[in-house]
């Protein structure tokens, strides 16, 4: 079945940004997902598209940067159309003159860390009739930190809550993902990820730190939960209080490790949870309690079921696939989606002023009674990558 896309964009200068209306339609017959870049400069963007097409019904997916996730399907009978407005933080490398965050050499690729504003538009029968792209200065940037659970995956099957969780918040509140796959606390310090959120972040801003699952990995002297780990999370506090911003931890995601009986999970984290609590309570960091809450959502979901939120899969269900995939910490889609989920519960429960900003369909969540997973619809973003991402 053939695919009309409709799409009139706008134009964005990198030296002085203003939104230029092209009159002139794309049309383009495709069932891949339909992909737009501009180059502009760091900072944020509020991104207004009306979807639809006067030729035929349409049912469309927004996603920006790497797979960030801002619509469910918007569906639009044919010559109707719907507008819908979110904003985006775009970041590159750099620093200033003299200072670049030290990327992995695969992250050099990735959508996140261009110099463009990506947008994608994906789903059963995808339409967009306009662009609008304008700079932002009034949303709160909420900066995330952290690892392969927390990063915006670039290919499926991989995803993180850090992609989904855009989805439940308003134009009022901007998603900045400086996470790796692989890293600590101690790597992202040293990358100089922290310094480029400080470049870019206001006084009211928050900053978003899961870490653990790479740090009980660090055996060098000095190393620890209660010694490298403890002193890296005060840093991440005190400088980004330094600048008048806010900081939120996390505790480490589960990973899938069932004891014996097969119904109780086991903690392999040892004590990082409980440092990252420690710290919390002396230096008064509000905490979310993800590990608890994935322990029990993976308890819920059973042995089996929770093979569901991640990236398990029989051999030949993706092209070029001839083995099973059995990865127990990275989440899919539908995995990061019960997490994300997690965490905007969390902000709830920490009383966060970020969830005032929660869109009107949003539904509280409990993880004794998470999603069906069979229920759950995902349309791929249509680039596929099966190597695992870098830590466990």
């Amino acid at each position: 079945m053939k695919r009309l896309i409709t799409l009139t964009t706008a134009i964005v200068s990198c030296l002085y940004l203003q939104a230029q209306t092209i009159d002139t339609l794309l049309y383009k017959e495709s069932v891949a997902p339909i992909d737009f870049s501009v180059r502009v400069p760091d900072g944020n963007y509020r991104v207004t598209v009306t979807l639809g097409s006067k030729k035929r019904a349409a049912q469309t997916v927004v996603r920006a940067e790497s797979r960030r996730h801002y619509t469910d399907v918007v569906s639009t009978k044919k010559g109707k159309y719907q507008t819908i407005s979110f904003v985006v933080n775009k970041h590159e490398p750099k620093i200033d003159d003299a200072r670049s965050v030290k990327l992995k050499q695969r992250e050099l690729s990735y959508k996140n860390w261009d110099e463009a504003l990506n947008l994608q538009f994906c789903g059963p029968a995808p339409a967009v009739q306009r662009i609008t792209i304008t700079p932002d200065t009034t949303a709160t940037t909420v900066f995330l930190c952290g690892n392969s659970t927390v990063v915006d995956q670039e290919e499926e099957p991989w995803a993180s809550w850090g992609q989904m969780i855009t989805r439940w918040f308003d134009d009022e509140v901007v998603i900045a993902n400086y996470a790796e796959s692989g890293l600590s606390a101690t790597t992202f310090l040293a990358q100089l990820r922290l310094d480029k959120i400080l470049s870019q972040l206001r006084k009211g801003d928050y900053v978003i730190c899961e870490f653990g699952h790479n740090d009980e990995k660090e055996k060098k002297p000095g190393d620890g939960a209660w010694y490298s780990y403890t002193r890296n999370l005060k840093i991440f506090a005190d400088r980004v209080r330094a600048k008048g911003g806010n900081i939120i931890f996390v505790t480490p995601t589960a990973r899938r490790f069932f004891e014996a009986d097969q119904k109780t999970l086991t903690n392999t984290h040892g004590d990082y949870p409980e440092a990252m609590r420690t710290v919390a309570r002396r230096e008064q960091v509000p905490v979310i309690e993800l590990n608890g809450l994935t322990t029990t959502l993976y308890e819920t979901l059973g042995f089996e079921g929770s093979k569901k939120a991640l990236v398990h899969y029989p051999a030949n269900t993706f092209v070029n696939q001839p083995k099973p995939l059995a990865d127990n910490t990275h989440f899919n889609p539908y995995g990061a989606w019960q997490v994300a989920k997690l965490i905007v519960m969390g902000l709830k429960q920490i009383n966060c002023p970020l969830v005032s900003h929660l869109r009107a369909d949003w539904q509280d969540y409990t993880p004794q009674h998470p999603d069906d997973p069979d229920a759950f619809v995902w349309y791929p973003s249509g680039n596929t990558n099966l190597l695992k991402p870098d830590g466990n």
